[in-house]
């Protein structure tokens, strides 16, 4: 499974994030996987199918999976209550239930929509339940006690999602008469409306975890970001080739993953208003995305039968620092500029926002069996084979518009790259198992990865020695010169780390042998004396 990083100019590299890596890999449903949700607690993972069920992956592997069979047709959204131990989801049968985690799978039925019900999302404090329906509503229900409070209504079409505030004061909703409306709960009234009149239906719509913000996705495939303070657009990307089926903020605010009919999984960095990330790991349409309380993870739900479960890792910093801090501390130094001083009046071009694309030819992705050439779509995983995973650090070539700076989302810049490493994966029929690992493309992936990171370190060194030629070695930063050891000494554990690789291969390679003349041995004296 391709793993990606790589640097941008000097600094930057400082601050380097890992590359997200897909973890496991659950199997069991029968039909295309609908909508994931983790429990607050980490413990379980929740999905539902269009072939009727909910299903409940347990992390441990020695526990299994519990599978609810209780709608009577497909199951579109599932949710985890954050505080009570209780699961809602909502299906083409026009209900929703509400069940127990538990290997019993008790439920109860909540009817009141009069349609096929999209969407169910609970408040942050779980006392408030609201489902979106294609009878056009938005409906409220208040818990434990399971009891109906009001309808939301003022959509003209099908409503196909609907999510609650983090304050539990307004809900968002969207669908397919292409507005996306913001309801006062304590007054039941619509106060914001955001029409799209071009876009198409809506199927994604979600709060910034600050409540100032929101996103939503549509079916020409465009994500706009909107500030409900100022009813401003903020941000507009375009990016996939197919319609938007969820979206999720990172619960930093900085980043919003989306899901798409192309296929592939999107990071948008919020802070630089630029794509980071492009995941292939389905084979076939997302449906479906979700992050974890912590965001430590995140969960796609695919077509293709499958929930995968993946690593963020890119909120990671390095040594607390954020890349803005090192180059301020660079730039306080007077390092970077020698260039300006030398040539003043030569205008210099405009500086793409830590640039995701290239530092050097050295540092260029590599074409790989599961990925081709920079910025070109991976081709699919063989049939039968287990999806590739693939990642691609994106980079401001893609098509954006950022139309206004989102101060609310502006928490510094971001740093991308193109290094590939190793991950793992685990898939699970009924229950957690069969974990395997990818040994010798972690070797070569190592290998790869220790001389890219070596050759960056090379010439970040060598960039801060020049900076530091004419203005003397103490005007290096100090935190600077700390954080190079610390790669150095990184380095040195990369390189001890494929030492054992390599000694592992070895070894393995001598029982090989030593089983194949084993083997061979055996079968001649099965043979006999030649006669």
């Amino acid at each position: 499974m391709p793993q990606g990083q790589a640097p941008v100019p000097s600094a930057a590299l400082l601050s380097q994030p890992d590359d997200p890596t897909l973890e496991r890999s659950f199997r069991g449903h029968k039909d295309a996987v609908t909508s994931v949700a983790f429990n607050s607690n980490l413990k379980q993972l929740i999905s539902g199918s269009l072939d009727g069920t909910v299903m409940v992956w347990n992390f441990k592997p020695q526990l299994r999976a519990f599978r609810f069979a209780g709608h009577t047709a497909a199951v579109y959204s599932v949710a985890f209550s954050p505080t009570h131990s209780l699961i809602a989801s909502g299906s083409k049968d026009r209900s929703v239930r509400l069940w127990q985690p538990t290997v019993e799978g008790r439920s109860t039925v909540l009817k009141a929509h009069t349609g096929t019900v999209r969407c169910v999302h609970f408040s942050a404090d779980g006392r408030t339940l609201a489902t979106a329906s294609d009878d056009k509503t938005v409906k409220l229900w208040s818990l434990p006690a399971q009891r109906f409070v009001c309808t939301l209504a003022g959509h003209s079409n099908w409503v196909r999602t609907a999510q609650l505030s983090p304050d539990g004061r307004l809900v968002v909703s969207a669908g397919d008469d292409r507005c996306v409306k913001v309801f006062d709960i304590a007054s039941r009234k619509v106060i914001r409306c955001y029409e799209d009149p071009t876009g198409g239906s809506i199927s994604a719509a979600a709060f910034h975890p600050d409540g100032t913000a929101l996103a939503s996705g549509c079916a020409d495939a465009s994500i706009k970001v909107w500030d409900l303070r100022s009813d401003a657009l903020l941000q507009h990307y375009r990016a996939h080739t197919g319609a938007i089926t969820g979206a999720a903020f990172h619960p930093s605010g900085s980043f919003l993953l989306t899901s798409s009919l192309d296929t592939t999984l999107k990071v948008w960095d919020l802070r630089e208003g630029q794509l980071f990330y492009t995941l292939h790991g389905h084979e076939g349409a997302t449906n479906s995305v979700a992050f974890s309380p912590g965001g430590d993870y995140f969960a796609s739900a695919g077509a293709d039968e499958q929930v995968m479960v993946w690593r963020t890792n890119f909120d990671r910093q390095l040594d607390g620092y954020t890349l803005g801090a090192v180059v301020r501390e660079a730039g306080d130094a007077g390092i970077g500029a020698t260039q300006s001083q030398a040539a003043p009046q030569q205008q210099q071009p405009p500086q793409q926002p830590a640039s995701r694309a290239v530092d050097g030819p050295a540092l260029q992705p590599r074409p790989t069996s599961a990925a081709g050439a920079a910025g070109r779509p991976r081709s699919s995983s063989p049939a039968g084979a287990l999806p590739s995973a693939a990642l691609r650090r994106d980079g401001p070539q893609q098509q954006k518009q950022q139309l206004a700076p989102a101060a609310a989302l502006a928490q510094g810049p971001g740093v991308a790259g193109n290094l590939y490493a190793a991950g793992r994966y685990t898939e699970a029929e009924s229950n957690v198992s069969d974990t395997g690992e990818s040994g010798d493309v972690g070797d070569r992936a190592a290998a790869d990865g220790a001389a890219a990171a070596a050759a960056a370190c090379e010439r970040l060194a060598a960039g801060g020695a020049a900076a530091a030629g004419g203005l003397g070695q103490a005007a290096l930063p100090e935190a600077l010169a700390a954080t190079l050891r610390d790669i150095v000494s990184k380095l040195d554990h990369i390189a001890g780390a494929m030492d054992g690789l390599n000694r592992r291969v070895m070894a393995t390679e001598e029982r090989l042998s030593r089983l194949e003349a084993a083997r061979t041995g055996n079968a001649h004296a099965a043979e006999g004396p030649l006669t």
